[in-house]
């Protein structure tokens, strides 16, 4: 008699719990709605490292229906697919009603770091579409896959990506691209918009006060005892978002579009849509074409964020009994943010204790950078190799930089201050080498994989998020990835539809 076969386990992913405890909150917060899928889906792209999170194979299955289900054909029950409700300013300027226009929400798996949302983006039309068509194409989603990956290795809050996968669908942006669907996954995609939605012209008090409840609790337990939960929220949501700026700029982020609909009430950095890192160090630096005031430029990040918590400060006021109470509650940001930053480049610089000066001392190279347009993250990674020595010409170093003597003068200063807390040279290159990433996500570097995936190789893709899953790491096999960027990268725009 021969053995019965032994039925495979259902992956967690299409496993019988699926709990949204989004959907708790009502039905004034979402709709629901199925998917639209894919025709003829197959992946492009799978991120081992999410899906050893979620308890998922470290490739891409052969299972045909989780295929199915990440392309958005494939929603039966347990899930409930919805699209949530918000609004928020973008550029500045209040836009009233927004929403998931291409994003719908299929549930939650319970995980070892918690609850985590699963997120289908590029799934088809919602009542929030506006004028778009609810698809997202395969160039984004590389782009947004690849991102959200890179900037979680490099240690920076994110929305993570499983997958990607695609489909010869046509969709028409400035020309006609293909389709594709972006598997995002995060503890909450909520953001300071879903709280200006409740907020604006006929404040649902109702509504911000579940909202409120449901945060604290998902992300804010500490709140939760607070005289007043929600002004302790909007500090500890300030304090969250201060760090993450620093963390922006210590690894020369730019988000490119951080209107209030795209800043994540966890901290996260959501949305990766015209983003970019910096080549050539530029405090002015617009990563986003259409920005064409440079609202969003690279320096003035810090100041936007703080503009859009005073946004959701304003949101939040029926719950507050004060204004007064609320402009208090954002006055940590100023203050956790330099202080992360001033964390943030010490690390970078190798320093062990602080001292008066360091912050001078950083500002000093960062100045120099700038005056010579000095490569962001190769002249952080070579100043690993600083020789502090008496004498010594770190020619490695000071060849990134035209004005040599202004260099040297900052060097100096630099070698002094080593020798002043007996720094040992060996030793500081690995703290360095440990923050200060040799591998970044460089425009040039995402658009070749898009070139060839857009021909049907998708190995770049998977090349790429394995370089960058390790930004740290030396990888003498992958070294051209930490190249200077070609003359060609120069011309390299991204907008608001990228």
């Amino acid at each position: 008699m021969s053995a019965l076969p032994i039925p495979t386990p259902m992956p967690p992913l299409l496993g019988p719990h699926w709990p949204n405890r989004f959907a708790s909150l009502g039905a004034d917060f979402f709709t629901e709605l199925p998917p639209q899928g894919l025709p003829d889906p197959h992946w492009v792209a799978w991120s081992a490292d999410c899906a050893q999170l979620l308890g998922l194979p470290g490739e891409p299955p052969s299972d045909a229906r989780l295929l199915a289900a990440l392309s958005g054909n494939l929603a039966e029950a347990p899930m409930q697919p919805l699209a949530s409700v918000y609004s928020g300013h973008q550029f500045g300027v209040w836009a009233g009603q927004l929403g998931d226009g291409r994003a719908l929400w299929l549930g939650e798996l319970q995980t070892p770091a918690g609850p985590m949302e699963i997120q289908l983006k590029g799934a088809g039309l919602t009542p929030y579409s506006r004028m778009g068509d609810g698809r997202a194409v395969l160039r984004s989603s590389i782009r947004e896959f690849l991102a959200s990956e890179a900037m979680h290795a490099l240690g920076v809050p994110t929305t993570r990506a499983l997958s990607i996968t695609g489909s010869a669908l046509p969709v028409r942006r400035e020309e006609i691209e293909t389709a594709a669907v972006v598997t995002r996954v995060a503890p909450s995609f909520i953001r300071f918009g879903h709280f200006e939605h409740f907020a604006h012209t006929e404040p649902n008090v109702d509504a911000l006060r579940r909202l409120v409840d449901f945060v604290i609790d998902i992300g804010y337990p500490e709140c939760r005892d607070a005289a007043q939960p929600a002004v302790a929220l909007l500090e500890a949501v300030a304090r969250r978002t201060a760090r993450l700026m620093a963390d922006w700029q210590a690894v020369g982020f730019c988000h490119g579009v951080m209107n209030t609909d795209n800043m994540s009430i966890l901290g996260l950095t959501i949305d990766y849509g015209p983003y970019g890192f910096l080549d050539a160090f530029d405090p002015g630096h617009i990563c986003n074409h259409s920005d064409h005031q440079g609202r969003y430029a690279y320096a003035r990040q810090p100041n936007v964020a703080f503009w859009n918590l005073h946004a959701l400060a304003q949101a939040l006021l029926p719950l507050i009994d004060d204004q007064e109470a609320a402009l208090e509650a954002l006055e940590p940001y100023k203050t956790e943010f330099a202080a992360t930053l001033d964390a943030r480049m010490a690390a970078k610089l190798g320093l062990a204790a602080a001292q008066d000066g360091d912050r001078a001392l950083a500002e000093g190279l960062l100045q120099r950078m700038a005056a010579d347009r000095a490569d962001f993250s190769i002249t952080f990674r070579r100043l690993a190799g600083f020789d502090s020595r008496d004498g010594a010409t770190n020619d490695a170093l000071r060849d990134l930089f035209i004005d040599r003597e202004a260099f040297d003068a900052w060097a100096r200063n630099y070698a002094a201050r080593l020798r002043s807390e007996g720094s040992v040279d060996a030793e500081r290159a690995l703290r360095m080498n440990r923050v200060n990433p040799k591998y970044v996500l460089r425009n040039h570097l995402a658009d070749t994989a898009i070139r060839a995936a857009r021909g049907g190789d998708f190995s770049e893709v998977q090349r790429l998020l394995k370089v960058l899953s390790a930004p740290f790491d030396e990888q003498p096999e992958h070294a051209a990835y930490a190249d200077f960027p070609p003359d060609w990268a120069q011309h390299i725009e991204v907008s608001c539809s990228s």
